[in-house]
Parts: structure tokens; sequence; C-alpha cells
């Protein structure tokens, strides 16, 4: 059975939003294989999945929670009662500190690029595994079909550029 609001204008916002931010984000990971106009572009997806996620977040307030943190947090205890056995609305706040975390990350990048691509590599491993950590719960875990598959091909491309570029040099003698 579809929901009244899944056939409202604003729901497919919602939707198309994350898809369009899913889609964005293994750029920001995988950036610093790339030089040069390659990683202008990618951080330019990266920074598109951004707004993106937050288009989707304000259009999930405006459709679904009637802009009420009430409202969500009540949904999201539900929905995780439902997948996994726990009365907790905790994700809520995950939620929104993945949001502040994908801003502050992508605001560092336009405003100091230098500073940022010499950035710590725990600052890339808590940022990008914090950040996969809840695409991977948000999609593969409480999503089916092609939002889960979408979702996995994301963690995966992700953590393939955080190894790629976290790993330590090797040293040839």
């Amino acid at each position: 059975m579809v929901d009244a609001t899944e056939l409202e204008p604003g729901a497919w916002l919602v939707r198309g939003s994350i898809w369009l931010a899913l889609v964005c984000y293994p750029a920001g990971p995988l950036a610093a294989l790339f030089e040069g106009y390659k990683a202008q572009l990618a951080r330019g997806i990266w920074s598109l999945g951004c707004l993106a996620f937050l288009a989707h977040v304000a259009s999930s307030f405006q459709v679904f929670y009637d802009w009420s943190h009430g409202i969500a947090l009540g949904e999201t205890a539900r929905q995780a009662k439902e997948v996994t056995g726990l009365d907790t609305s905790a994700g809520i706040y995950l939620n929104y500190l993945f949001t502040l975390v994908w801003l502050v990350d992508a605001v560092w990048w336009w405003r100091n690029e230098a500073g940022y691509q010499r950035r710590p590599r725990l600052a890339v491993l808590a940022v990008h595994g914090f950040c996969l950590f809840m695409i991977f719960n948000a999609t593969v875990v409480f999503e089916t079909g092609a939002v889960r598959l979408l979702g996995l091909v994301v963690v995966l491309l992700g953590g393939f550029g955080v190894w790629k570029t976290t790993r330590p040099a090797r040293v040839t003698v």
C-alpha cells in the first residue's frame, strides 16, 4: 500500500535529494586520488551532495514532520524499534551530527583548500568513517531494494577512497 505522503510532490524532493546526495558522496573520499581539475570537480560534486543532503533534511521536515523536532523524534524511535527492536530516538541526533559534519567539511574544503588537503589522517578517518557508518545504517540497515543497493555501492566506493588515501606510504629500499 502506498502512503498518501508518497504521492505528494514534496515526497519526490525528499527522495530525489537523498539519491543525489548519495551519488555525490563518494567524490569526497575519492578526491585525494585526483589532481588538478579532476580534484576540483570532485570537490564540486562533494559540495553538490552536501547541498542535496541539506535539501533532503529540509524537505523531510516540511513533508513528513511538519517542521516538528518532536514528530521527527517519535518517527525515528518508531523506525528504530521496528528495524532493530530498540526503542530509541538517538538516531535523530546522529543525523543532525551527520548534517553538521558534512556541512563543516565541505565549507572547510572551500575556505581553506591547502589546510584541508593537509589535514591529519585521523581527521579523514573520523569524518568519513562516521559518514560511511551513517550512510550504511540509513541505507543498508533501514532501507530495502534499490536504496539498499545504492547505499552499499556508496559505502564501498567511499571506503575504498578512505583506504587508498589514508594508508601509510610504503617505504621502498
